[in-house]
């Protein structure tokens, strides 16, 4: 049976019928998870929704749920890492309902649990994950055809040319879920591909299947996704244009000559040969579809062809179903084109680079023959190959592939090189670091691709509404073929070439296709500004947002901030250890001098004294830089570097979130910690506090190094604002968006940070808990949330806000896999064109919709008028179509 990959992790299902607003809290649940240390810190730690390791909750609370009626978090499974099973299950704060869900996930493949929101009650549903096909499992359809399994490695590929729409792939996915043997289902309907996670002796049975749908598969190497060729012109545009030739004559034939037994008998040879070329393959597609009860768009044709023709309207048959053979063809052209835009990224990455062979020889090798840790050169104008680290020579790189920004880039020894990106100066060689397929660019379009994949509300809603539109037109179609000769004065020749007409206008194909190509052509679009969007979900939503809170360092400052001072304490030598023998010394030092009589030389035993003073203050600074030497957080590598000592990393520091960082040196504990934690490990005094205070009131960062018995130097620190961070968050005001900053670091630095910024709210001395819960309260007050950080200690709130912002993607996975939209250029400026981008496709989205149902409403009351004929109906669907399909790609040449 198949199983189901939910989108919401552990369920509760983003059904068709949830609110879009709380789409966000199914895909991401953070679960801190306590290590016994002596301060009983926490270490977080933070699963992606399609982590299969464990699905965790956005609480501070260990194996319980997450769906917390006071604060409306839903849906979300609690998971216990190291046994992969769920200890319970899905709350639905709506209805305040609670279901026992969820299941072993490792005896059952149970990933989800499920609710149906319409019904207000949570039901004991779908134990068996592939019982239903919809996203919340309970009875809607389409299910597995609405979300984005990820296509892995394990995988067995299969390219199907006619499958470019959710129509096949619901159609596919019903007819194999009741399949033994297959165990997931994941499509890529950019480049129609299917992918099975079977048994091996499934798969003739599959292809089976699919060859009897109508399709046309062909298993492929995981390589050769990327490269597949078109169809030969007599295959599409050759075949259709013969067809369209012999339907024309048809009608011509039939509007010229006098209708006799012979021309009649050419009419019918003609239409045949014609219907044949162009819509063999429909016509197999429709019977099928007819034999399921299925009114797809090729059923709905198969019976106005088969009419026409019992009629005697061979010639508009023919007709008919070559310009839907046409407009299929060109809708599909069309689609590609938006489809694959982000494709062209992959030209970006040379197939070949320059390699140092083991007996120093410099080879050109095939990029996917590269191992990580090779050594590659790259000359000046070439593209770079691979993720690296630079190791010789110093260039200037257009990242433009990556982050949307032309402007080169410097880089000199120890910086990274991405994939991609264009070496605009000296030659140099590089590391690599990451092999061809998981390179920052493979990662972008693996990310888009997904995101194309997934369906946004606005299509969940034109999904839905064509379930009952074909058929409401389809019995309204049989309805004028039947009622107006009986009620009217009309011919039964008449309605039923009225009613047929009417097949035609129903077929859905503008008003389906309306909106993924408009929300393909805007995340393709996205790609090239350096905004990855994770779906159509969050780019409709981003227009929604009333609220928007950032993190400080890396999102609203440089993350680039400097030691101005370091300031070695006085201490009590009884106090401390570490001070009672450093001044231990100096008074040793001073009892040996007045016994030598050196004391009575002038100034000798002042010299003495301060040299030890020094010697004392000099450990301190390494001690310091030891510690600080053993984080990557941006305030420990300042101190690092202003201290500017050659010193060795600790192999272990703990992490005190929120607070610091401690670690253990010849037997001894030290901490570098916030002000905050100073005073909760009963350090700080009262002369200490105030000297903290004044320093902070100036806007700068105080970092305390300490053992466990006195606080023993203070590190000054400050960071400035990004360049365009004002603008920005002026920008986000005009457009009606409320914003805070949300910061572990001391309110005074906060504020004033956010004064230099334009920010309306600050908050200071938050924990990543702290964070969470204010992010939780803010929905609640003032709607839909977005989290703005760098996706590192932000992933909780990032994970609990509507939509999450992680800032500077390039390089950073934590910021790939936390956040909803990625900026990969780490420009404020890319949030606000984000929410621009939105609302511009949203608009798009509702004309594109507008189009395609009004121009059928104008046809159909045309058509009840005798002032339509079949082929001209069909004009009027590839017209609808056309223009929709143009109109979406318009977001591809967007620019906000």
């Amino acid at each position: 049976m198949l199983e189901k990959e939910n989108s919401s992790c552990c369920g509760c299902g983003l059904d068709d019928e949830e609110p879009v607003e709380h789409a966000h809290q199914h895909q991401h649940q953070y679960q801190p998870q306590q290590q016994h240390q002596p301060q009983q810190q926490h270490q977080h730690q933070y699963r992606h929704q399609h982590d299969d390791a464990t699905h965790t909750c956005a609480s501070e609370k260990s194996n319980s749920c997450s769906g917390d009626t006071v604060v409306a978090t839903v849906g979300s499974c609690c998971g216990d890492a190291a046994t992969e099973k769920t200890s319970s299950c899905c709350g639905d704060t709506t209805t305040e309902k609670t279901s026992s869900c969820c299941g072993d996930t490792t005896a059952e493949k149970t990933s989800s649990c499920c609710r149906d929101a319409s019904a207000q009650e949570v039901p004991s549903c779908c134990g068996d994950v592939a019982v239903h096909e919809d996203l919340s499992c309970c009875g809607n359809s389409d299910a597995l055809a609405s979300q984005a399994v990820v296509m892995n490695a394990a995988m067995v590929q299969y390219h199907i040319p006619e499958m470019d729409c959710a129509t096949e792939q619901g159609q596919i996915t019903r007819a194999l879920e009741s399949v033994l043997g297959i165990n997931k289902l994941a499509f890529n309907l950019s480049a129609r591909i299917l992918g099975v996670d079977a048994q091996a002796s499934t798969h003739p049975q599959i292809l089976t299947i699919l060859q009897g749908l109508g399709f046309k598969p062909k298993q492929i190497a995981k390589e050769q996704v990327h490269a597949l060729e078109n169809k030969a012109f007599w295959q599409s545009w050759g075949r259709l244009s013969l067809a369209l030739v012999f339907a024309l004559s048809a009608e011509l034939i039939s509007f010229l000559l006098p209708e006799t037994g012979t021309v009649v008998a050419i009419e019918m040879l003609l239409a045949l040969v014609a219907i044949y070329l162009s819509g063999w393959g429909v016509i197999q597609k429709g019977l099928k579809s007819l034999a399921q009860l299925n009114l797809s768009i090729s059923a709905l044709m198969v019976v106005a062809v088969a009419g026409a023709f019992l009629i005697g309207e061979w010639p508009e048959a023919a007709m008919v179903m070559s310009l839907f053979a046409l407009a299929e063809a060109l809708e599909a052209r069309a689609v590609d084109k938006a489809r694959n835009a982000v494709q062209e990224l992959l030209a970006l990455s040379p197939d070949t680079a320059m390699v140092q062979m083991p007996d120093g020889q410099w080879l050109e090798r095939d990029v996917n023959e590269i191992t990580i840790g090779s050594l590659v050169r790259v000359n000046p104008g070439q593209r770079v190959a691979l993720d690296g680290i630079l190791l010789e020579g110093q260039t200037s790189i257009n990242q433009a592939s990556l982050t949307g920004e032309s402007l080169p880039v410097e880089k000199q020894e120890g910086d990274k090189v991405f994939a991609g990106t264009v070496n605009q100066a000296g030659s140099f060689i590089m590391r690599s670091e990451a092999l061809a397929s998981d390179t920052s660019l493979a990662k972008i379009i693996h990310a888009v691709e997904q995101a194309q994949n997934q369906r946004a509300p606005t299509q969940r809603l034109i999904d839905r509404f064509a379930k009952y539109y074909t058929p409401g037109v389809f019995l309204f179609a049989l309805a004028v073929m039947v009622l107006p000769p009986l009620l009217l004065d009309w011919t039964w020749m008449e309605s039923l070439y009225k009613g047929l007409v009417l097949l035609v206008i129903a077929c859905p194909c503008a008003l389906v296709i309306a909106t993924p190509v408009t929300i393909v052509s805007s995340l393709a679009n996205a790609a090239k500004m350096g905004l990855i969007i994770k779906g159509g979900v969050h780019l409709e939503q981003a227009r929604l947002v009333k609220t928007m809170a950032f993190d400080k360092t890396g999102t609203i400052t440089l993350g680039q901030p400097k030691l101005l001072d370091f300031i070695i304490l006085n201490h009590d030598a009884s106090t401390s250890q570490v001070a009672a023998s450093l001044e231990a010394q100096v008074e040793q030092s001073f009892v040996s001098l007045k016994e030598s009589g050196v004391g009575h030389e002038p100034g000798a035993l002042a010299a003495q004294m301060t040299a030890v003073v020094n010697k004392r203050d000099s450990r301190i600074r390494e001690l310091t830089a030891t510690l600080a030497s053993s984080s990557d957080h941006p305030v420990s590598q300042a101190i690092v570097q202003g201290l500017a000592l050659a010193v060795n990393p600790l192999a272990t520091v703990e992490q005190l979130h929120g607070r610091g960082i401690q670690g253990h040196i010849e037997g001894k504990n030290y901490t570098l910690i916030n002000h905050r934690a100073l005073i909760e490990r009963g350090l700080n005094t009262p002369a200490l506090d105030a000297q903290i205070k004044a320093l902070e009131q100036e806007g700068k960062t105080i970092s305390i190094f300490a053992d466990d018995e006195v606080a023993l130097a203070l590190c000054v620190v400050a960071d400035t604002i990004k360049p365009h961070a004002a603008a920005a968050i002026q920008q986000l005001h005009a457009r009606g968006v409320h914003t805070l900053m949300l910061s572990g670091d001391n309110p005074q630095t906060a504020q004033v940070i956010a004064q230099q910024a334009g920010i309306q709210e600050a908050r200071g001395h938050l924990l990543p808990e702290d964070k969470l819960q204010f992010i939780q309260q803010l929905r609640q007050q003032s709607g839909p949330v977005a989290m703005v950080g760098d996706g590192m200690n932000d992933a909780p709130a990032l994970a609990q806000a509507d939509i999450g912002y992680a800032m500077g993607g390039v390089g950073s996975d934590i910021a790939m896999e936390t956040a909803d939209i990625v900026v990969m250029n780490d420009d404020l400026q890319s949030v606000v064109k984000s929410i621009d981008l939105s609302q511009k496709t949203h608009s798009v989205l509702w004309q594109n919709i507008a189009l395609a149902l009004g121009i059928k409403f104008v046809f159909l009351v045309l058509t009840l008028f005798s002032l339509t004929s079949m082929w001209m109906a069909v004009f009027a669907d590839v017209g609808a179509s056309l223009i929709v399909v143009l109109n979406g790609m318009r977001m591809l040449a967007y620019r906000p």
